[in-house]
Order: C-alpha cells, then structure tokens, then sequence
C-alpha cells in the first residue's frame, strides 16, 4: 500500500455529521467536539487564500543567483518538479522529452521544452518571457548550451538537483564539456528549506483542510468499513474543504503495526486500532498529519502505547532548538522509548522510521529529524513530527503534526490531541511573523 498513491473521487452530496457519532466510543468515552451540525454542507476553506506572487517569485530566482555566486556556480537546470514550479511556477512532467528551467548566475532565466508544448508550458509559467524550442528531430541539449551562451556562460559549473535523470546530466555533458558537473542542493535547498511566511500561511490552511476532514471521517465510522471505504470518505471530505492532490492512508487493525500498511484487505470491529495518514496540498503547499484512535473501548496496552507516542512528540518538540542539529531530535525520542524498554535502534516492537520529515511543496523533503543529521534547525524550517511505535502482529500507535520553526523555537501547525478518548486534535491559529 502506497502512502502517496493519489485517489480521483467524487466529491458530490456529502453533509457534515457531528463530529463524533454517539455509536463511536474513542478509549471507551464519548467525545463531541465544536465542529458544524449535521446540517452545515462540506465547503471549500481555502477561497481566501493566495498563490504565490510573482514579486516572491523574482525574490526566490534574487535569492538563488546570489547562493550560486556564493558557491561559485554559473547556471542551474532544473527538471520538472517541485523546484521548478518553486522558482518559475511551471507545473510540468518528466518525460523522454526534456523541458527544463535554465537559471544563470547573472541575467534572466530560460525554459527550454518541445516545440508543440510551447504553448502549454506558457499557460503555468509566472515569470520571464524566453522561453525556447526544439523540434523532434533536435538536440535539446543544443538548445540549452544556446541559451547559456546568450548568457555569457560557456564554462565553469552548472548545477543538477540529485533527481535529475542520467540523460541529462550526459547530454549536457557532451554539449558543454568544458562545464563541471555539480549538485544544485546548496542553491535549491538554500532556499526552498526555509519558508516565508506567505508559504507557512498555505501550509496552515492546508493543515487546516486535513483536520476539519478528520473531524468530519470520525463521525463516519462504521463498524464493517473497509480500508478504501475510509480513504475515499477521508479524500472526498478534504477536496470539499478546497484540498487538492488529496491522499490518505488507512491502516486497521494489525496492519497497524506497519508504516504504510501490507495488501491484506482489513476491516473495522469492535476495539479496532485505526491509523489514519492524511493530507493535501492548497497552492502546491503540503499537510500530513496521522492520527490514531480506537473504535469501541480501547485495550490498556494500546491506551499505554498511545500515550507513550503522545510524549514522544512532546519529546521530539522540546529537543528542536534553534541550532540544534537536526538528527538529535531524533536521537531524544530514541533515549526516551529506549527508557521504556524499546530497542534505542530501528528494530521492532519499536520506532522503525525517523521521527520526522522537513515538509513544504513536497510531502517528503529535506533536512528530516533522522540519526545523522547535521544541518543545525534554522527558522523557517518545517517538519512533521511524528515518533510511532510498532507491534508486529498486533497493532501501531502513530501521531503526526507538523511544525514550523521560528526564532524562539517550534510552533505546530496544529496541536496534537492530548488523549485518546478525543483524538483529533486542534488548529492553532497563527500570524506567521517568524
């Protein structure tokens, strides 16, 4: 089961029930929250937001021409992607057929694509006007050794982002072959790492989306739901509340016990575990957020479990310090289950994963709070948190909400829920001056 297999479902005719229906008991208690009446449709949250402007744009290419000069590299190619739509707002894909994102040290910046997409390309592109061609019996290559000539540029380094495929890196090589061949990470990652407070209010709103769809999927549950059943409820509800690029993973059950799940088919019962792994994207800014509940009266070994994990993201917030390498974060959550008898490595019963992921236009993306890992906590930075632990065999525990930093320290997107019998959670709300 894939964490990241996106669904298309249909979002018509679903209404708000109260946010727990009075046959789900969480840990053997009723819970309600303030959500809306039954009577109060699903609607999109995200009208008010904007995307990014093009005045962030330029500043983003300003601030990448300048690391570049820093670590002395003359031009940067950029495959589609993430770090592409970050710096031009080109949404595109990868294909036998190059289209590219040229970023010189000095001047303006290019995209090279096929001649026939021209016109496609343009319709996303937020800045610059060069956009050049090849047609199907050309190098594309050759045209971009062109545009970086047009630039001054005929020697020293260019930069690659470490996904950029083989044939691109060989045939630019063969094109330009007095050109070193370097990473790009310290340009890209210079500055998609650290996020503006314009980038923090859409990964807020998104977080936003995600919760309000849990609160509403709670009330939903039902005893004989299958996994599909939950993930289609969960994608449905947030692409209502103005969520895109919606996921969800669903885990009952044993199935619990593993990350992202095994294909064996699992439905809710009586005292079930039910792990849900959620988010979407507004404006290309990304939620995840994990949630674990019981339907029915929960065991004590899982309430203890739960709580374990709930401390353990209390742990993992109070260890991410400003100038704190980010792999001691890690290395806190590790001491923490290691007192309560859970091996200080990665085997199982246990923390199998890290305890959490840098997080932005990407669901996954670099520095993550992992063992290892140098790069100090800088304001700006955003991570989930999330420390599960995993019994094989029987079931897994896991809470994840995701952070920001600012100069004084952590601050979450949301708050994790602080017991089992209400598991949902809260929004915090927040003016992003970080």
């Amino acid at each position: 089961m894939n964490k990241r297999h996106f669904l298309k479902l249909a979002t018509a005719g679903m209404a708000l029930a109260p946010a727990l229906a009075p046959k789900l008991a969480f840990g053997g208690t009723h819970h309600s929250t303030s959500a809306p009446s039954d009577k109060t449709p699903l609607t999109d949250i995200t009208l008010d937001t904007q995307p990014i402007s093009v005045a962030e744009r330029k500043a983003r290419i300003s601030k990448a021409q300048d690391l570049m000069a820093a670590h002395k590299i003359d031009a940067l190619l950029i495959e589609p992607g993430a770090a592409m739509d970050y710096f031009s707002g080109v949404q595109w894909w990868r294909s036998e057929r190059l289209t590219a994102l040229i970023i010189p040290q000095k001047g303006d910046i290019a995209v090279v694509t096929p001649f026939f997409e021209k016109p496609s390309v343009l319709e996303s592109l937020k800045l610059g006007d060069d956009v050049r061609v090849w047609q199907e019996h050309e190098s594309p290559f050759e045209v971009v050794a062109k545009v970086l000539k047009s630039r001054g540029i005929t020697g020293g380094k260019i930069g690659f982002e470490n996904t950029v495929r083989y044939f691109v890196v060989s045939g630019m090589s063969n094109a330009l072959p007095a050109m070193e061949i370097v990473p790009a990470e310290p340009v890209t990652l210079g500055c998609r790492m650290y996020k503006t407070a314009t980038e923090l209010s859409l990964m807020h709103k998104a977080n936003e989306v995600t919760l309000n769809a849990y609160a509403y999927v709670f009330s939903q549950l039902k005893e004989g739901m299958s996994q599909q059943e939950v993930k289609a409820l969960m994608n449905s509800a947030q692409a209502q509340l103005g969520g895109s690029n919606t996921w969800c993973l669903a885990l009952f059950n044993d199935a619990s016990a593993y990350p992202h799940g095994t294909n064996a088919q699992q439905r809710i019962r009586e005292g079930s575990v039910i792990l849900l792994d959620s988010g979407c994207s507004v404006h290309g800014y990304q939620s995840d957020i994990s949630r674990t509940l019981v339907f029915g009266k929960a065991s004590q070994q899982v309430e203890d479990v739960w709580n374990t994990v709930r401390e353990g993201q209390n742990v993992a917030f109070a260890a991410a310090k400003i100038g704190t390498p980010a792999g001691q974060v890690d290395d806190a959550v590790r001491a923490f289950y290691t007192s309560k008898g859970y091996d200080k490595d990665y085997a199982l019963p246990g923390l199998s994963h890290r305890t959490g992921h840098g997080i932005g236009m990407e669901g996954h993306e670099s520095v993550n709070f992992v063992r290892g890992e140098t790069t100090p906590l800088n304001k700006g930075m955003c991570f989930s948190n999330e420390p599960g632990l995993y019994i094989p065999g029987e079931f897994g525990v896991r809470l994840e909400d995701c952070l920001y930093m600012t100069d004084k320290g952590p601050t979450y997107f949301t708050e994790p829920p602080e017991r089992l019998s209400a598991p949902l959670g809260r929004l915090i709300k927040q003016n992003f001056s970080i």
